[in-house]
């Protein structure tokens, strides 16, 4: 587990003229576990009462198949196609009658009505690091894709957790903004600097061995006694620094420092990030998969108090045997952990005020490869959203008969990105200028998406 730091200058070095390994090391030979704990947690200073009024979404999870997942076998089927199109799967009818999906969504099928399809996203890009990067941040990338070489890959602009990290702050003692169990790779926080930065937790939380090293101090090989003694030591230095009057920045980073001291001592934090508390019956509902359990944790990360987690889940790039790889590996494991957070999170009450987003960075192609793959293809996808002011049980949008093209209510990403932070209480219209003093606005452009309200 570690933070996700912002942009890299050149190699490992970042402009401070720490070393990406060095910036990284938790529980090792920083005070705290390095200084964007306490960078992450100065994001609440950002929090404003008029924002949060307006929000009917608390919080988002956001489940990303990275690769691209195929809308004509899931979402999108179109039955009276010819074969070399259609593909072998039928659709079958859901909990939402004249709403059909892919057969290989039975659990999902169940969950419809608290779902909304929408059917005619287009994002104009093929590539998997730029249609990322255009995904999580809403602007073009600086690079052709398969050239990016760091992580995070957005060097100049802010992804939308950092976003929603730096507008709403958190909700209590959990970080804001969370990825797992990879970081997403332009989900950095750009020229916003580390302060709104992902927690990163780089574990499997279906392994039996799962541990949050960050808030746990056995785990980390700090025990209470040593980590007394470096919050003692970062006190003194802190107050040496304010007699001599060396910088302002030892004194604004204190509240921070006491915040990151805050989350590693805090009961409710370790128990968030504790997935084992959970009955196994709900653990084995989501499936004991790394997506599974992935969705599970996000959910309790929710629960307390995190505003954005990101489940990053990849090997949907088929362009070799798609079939045998999405009926036996990828969509059941979908299946399974989307419709069980959504279920979950409808008894605890909480779908309400959580958004849900399901997407990849592109779709497939219509036409079958002679590989019996499908290739990359942004002409249409299908975004699967619920909750936090969603419309259930609704599609919207259509594509063509072969689902190559959107032939109704065109939604582009800069459309998504407004409708998503307008349910989250964020202004879509605020600019902040970068270090060069170009304004950039948090959305450029875009529509709200009120077919997809409810």
């Amino acid at each position: 587990m570690r933070f996700d730091f912002g942009p890299a200058i050149t190699g490992n070095g970042y402009c401070d003229g720490l070393s990406r390994r060095q910036a990284l090391q938790i529980g090792g030979t920083g005070l705290i576990g390095g200084l964007t704990l306490p960078q992450l947690l100065a994001a609440e200073d950002a929090t404003t009462p008029e924002t949060r009024s307006k929000a009917k979404a608390k919080s988002c999870i956001i489940l990303f198949l990275e690769g691209g997942p195929s809308h004509l076998d899931l979402w999108d089927l179109k039955p009276d196609a010819p074969k070399e199109i259609r593909g072998p799967y039928n659709p079958i009818p859901t909990r939402v009658p004249g709403t059909h999906i892919g057969e290989l969504l039975p659990l999902c099928a169940k969950v419809t009505d608290k779902l909304t399809l929408l059917r005619s996203f287009r994002d104009g890009d093929n590539g998997h690091q730029t249609g990322y990067h255009w995904m999580m941040t809403g602007y073009p990338p600086n690079f052709n894709d398969g050239q990016a070489r760091n992580t995070p890959t957005n060097e100049l602009y802010p992804s939308m957790g950092s976003i929603i990290a730096r507008e709403l702050g958190p909700r209590g003692s959990v970080p804001p903004y969370i990825n797992m169990p990879n970081p997403v790779a332009p989900g950095g926080p750009g020229f916003y600097g580390p302060a709104y930065s992902p927690f990163v937790i780089e574990n499997d939380p279906g392994q039996p061995d799962f541990e949050v090293r960050d808030v746990n101090l056995e785990a980390s090989g700090v025990g209470p006694s040593r980590f007394e003694l470096r919050r003692r030591l970062l006190e003194r230095v802190e107050e040496l620094g304010e007699q001599d009057k060396l910088s302002g920045r030892g004194g604004a980073m204190s509240k921070y420092y006491d915040k990151a001291f805050g989350l590693i001592t805090s009961r409710e934090a370790k128990e968030a990030f504790d997935i084992r508390a959970e009955p196994e019956k709900l653990r084995e509902r989501y499936g004991y998969t790394t997506l599974g359990q992935c969705a599970l944790l996000a959910r309790r990360l929710v629960e307390g108090g995190s505003r954005i987690v990101g489940v990053d889940h990849g090997s949907w790039d088929t362009h070799f045997d798609h079939f045998t790889s999405i009926e036996k590996a990828l969509v059941p494991h979908l299946d399974m952990a989307l419709s069980a957070l959504i279920t979950d999170l409808d008894e605890r009450g909480m779908l309400e005020d959580t958004l849900v987003l399901c997407m990849g960075e592109m779709g497939r192609t219509p036409r079958i490869n002679n590989d019996a793959g499908r290739d990359h293809w942004c002409g249409a996808q299908t975004v699967v959203l619920a909750g936090g002011g969603i419309k259930a049980g609704a599609v919207v949008g259509a594509t063509d008969k072969h689902a190559a093209e959107v032939t109704s209510t065109p939604v582009s990403i800069h459309d998504l990105w407004r409708t998503i932070f307008t349910l989250m209480g964020v202004d879509s219209d605020k600019a902040y200028q970068t270090p060069l003093g170009r304004p950039v606005p948090l959305v450029n452009g875009g529509r709200l998406v009120h077919e997809i309200l409810a």
